[in-house]
């Protein structure tokens, strides 16, 4: 055959093919240079030129793995018999192996269907869903893993905050106000407490700190937060009382008030970050402190407040009218709201005072009692008569406990609700002075316009005058924008005031109630067990030593041996009894 019909492996007759085809493709270009080369392979392999003579080379013929594969019906694959020759060195040594699968398919892909590949070769498994076998083994077709449960991680679940984001970012305060006593002579004397806190808030020094505060201390704090925030509803302390200021009771249920006061203050969102509140809680040198602060920033009065430090004048003669028919609600439910709590005042102050009647007269009738049983000539008369005496006294001890549970319980939130809607009406007149505020700085507004139309009118002879004038107009806008952004704003924060003040309010009365509900059952549970007491000791009658014996006090008949009427009596007695 001519050497030039054999130079391609791919010619028109397969038997033709004098290369294999990784030769031809890697020395395409020295059969084109000279011919002498090609004539000395085709005498050195004379046995691939036809089909027949590719015996003695069977092992050549397996094929070797490519990096894709076309599928086809015919078994010499697409190429025909050429595709046979094209076999790589790795067929001598795995002759007599089924082909290996395609590279691509050996990736491993970890899902959830089962493996379609051989041969595992991917790591193992850090969840312990595979065996330690499978990747040795082949594999086929297998049921997927079972689905387990998810468990939460330890790392999480150790750090997961018990709280919301909210709570957690915002600072807890624990307020304690306590040890109250007097200071002072007859003419300056008062009383201090001791006010205690705790706090996680980074404001202050130390997490810990005590310092001592008067009753004006206190009345301070709650007129510089009104002036501080006009619109929200600040916690008030208790009013002030020239009688009977230092007596037990009434020391204490004012320290309890101002306790409530300064948490309440505490945990409010906004008035929590105020600097005051910081001056009134950390300050050692509180009296020094304050006068420095009024000489640097005075503090601004009731009537002028934040609108004040604006510039913008504040009060007006003419009645305020409510255009908000939401807020006029709520001022006429508040309205209603204090009346209902002072009758409610009114009624327990005379259920105290008869609690309190009635421990005095329990104290009369077992004095009067107990004189009784030591005139009594009957000993089985006298023992019950004195023991009825004892029972009237503790009836008199937990008459006069529940009174006092009764005005530091359910009577101090009365009385602190009372005061609040004061507060909450404070808020609602420090409203109607910015919406005065508001419409005085448009009134002067539109007398500043008025002058600057009138000098525009006049031409440049005013040039100056209208310059100082539209500069004063700008100022007036700038006014009346601050007023008006300012009414809005308190009528906003007035809404969500309101709203924690009921809820807060439901939450305190339930309490409150609960508390005093309670006090009474157990009050009610002591009286009737020591009712029952005293009567199971008149059930022993035969019990002589139950109940006490009086003494015998020897008269002087009897130091005579006479016959008195009081010895005729006693013996009449004996005999009635025998």
């Amino acid at each position: 055959m001519d050497l030039g019909e054999g130079d391609s492996p791919w010619g028109d007759v397969p038997s033709q093919s004098s290369k294999a085809p990784f030769e031809s493709e890697s020395e395409p270009s020295q059969g084109a240079e000279s011919s002498q080369p090609s004539q000395q392979q085709q005498q050195q392999q004379p046995s691939v030129k036809s089909p027949t003579a590719r015996g003695p080379r069977k092992p050549i013929r397996r094929l070797q793995a490519q990096p894709t594969t076309i599928q086809s019906d015919d078994p010499l694959g697409p190429l025909g018999p050429l595709g046979d020759n094209n076999a790589g060195p790795a067929a001598d040594a795995q002759a007599d192996e089924p082909p290996a699968p395609p590279q691509k398919e050996q990736m491993v892909i970890r899902t959830t269907m089962p493996s379609q590949s051989g041969r595992k070769t991917g790591p193992k498994d850090p969840h312990g869903l595979d065996d330690e076998d499978d990747y040795d083994r082949p594999t086929g077709p297998r049921a997927p893993p079972p689905v387990q449960a998810a468990q939460p991680s330890p790392i999480r679940t150790s750090t997961q905050p018990s709280v919301s984001v909210e709570q957690a970012s915002k600072p807890s305060f624990q307020i304690t106000v306590g040890d109250p006593h007097k200071v002072g002579d007859l003419t300056s004397s008062h009383i201090v407490y001791s006010v205690r806190t705790r706090t996680t808030s980074k404001g202050y020094k130390q997490p810990e700190f005590e310092v001592k505060r008067r009753y004006r201390d206190f009345l301070w704090l709650y007129n510089t937060m009104h002036g501080n925030n006009p619109g929200i509803v600040v916690p008030p302390p208790p009013e002030k009382q020239a009688l009977n200021r230092f007596e037990t009771n009434f020391v204490e249920s004012r320290r309890q008030a101002l306790e409530k006061m300064c948490n309440k203050i505490a945990t409010h969102p906004t008035l929590q970050h105020d600097p005051d509140l910081k001056l009134f809680l950390e300050s050692e040198s509180f009296n020094v402190d304050i006068k420095h602060k009024e000489r640097r920033e005075p503090i601004p009065g009731e009537s002028k407040g934040v609108l004040g430090s604006l510039g913008i004048n504040v009060g007006s003669s003419n009645k305020f009218v409510e255009q908000d028919d939401w807020f006029h609600d709520r001022r006429v439910y508040l309205d209603a709201l204090e009346n209902q709590l002072k009758s409610l005042l009114k009624a327990m102050d005379t259920m105290v005072n008869q609690r309190k009647a009635m421990a005095e007269a329990a104290g009369d009738f077992s004095a009067s009692l107990h004189a009784l049983s030591t005139v009594e000539l009957s000993h089985t008369l006298s023992g019950p008569l004195d023991a009825l005496s004892e029972l009237q006294i503790t009836i008199r001890d937990v008459y006069d406990r529940q009174a006092q549970q009764d005005v530091l319980t359910f009577g101090i939130i009365i009385d602190e609700y009372i005061r609040l809607i004061g507060s909450v009406k404070k808020a609602f007149e420090q409203r109607q002075k910015a919406f005065y505020s508001w419409h005085s700085a448009e009134s002067d507004l539109q007398k500043r316009k008025a002058t600057q139309d009138k000098l525009l009118r006049q031409g440049k002879s005013q040039q100056d005058r209208l310059n100082q004038v539209s500069a004063e107009v700008a100022d007036a806008e700038r006014k009346v924008h601050q007023a008006r952004l300012l009414f809005d704003d308190m009528g906003r924060l007035m809404r969500a005031e309101l709203d924690r003040f009921e809820r807060e309010k439901v939450e305190d009365f339930k309490s409150a109630v609960e508390t005093f509900l309670e006090s009474s059952v157990e009050a009610q549970k002591e009286l009737i067990e020591k009712w029952e007491t005293f009567l199971m000791q008149l059930d022993a009658e035969d019990d002589e030593t139950v109940f006490y014996r009086p003494p015998v006090i020897e008269t002087e008949a009897n130091k005579r041996g006479g016959d008195t009427a009081v010895d005729r009596a006693r013996a009449r007695i004996d005999e009635d009894s025998d």
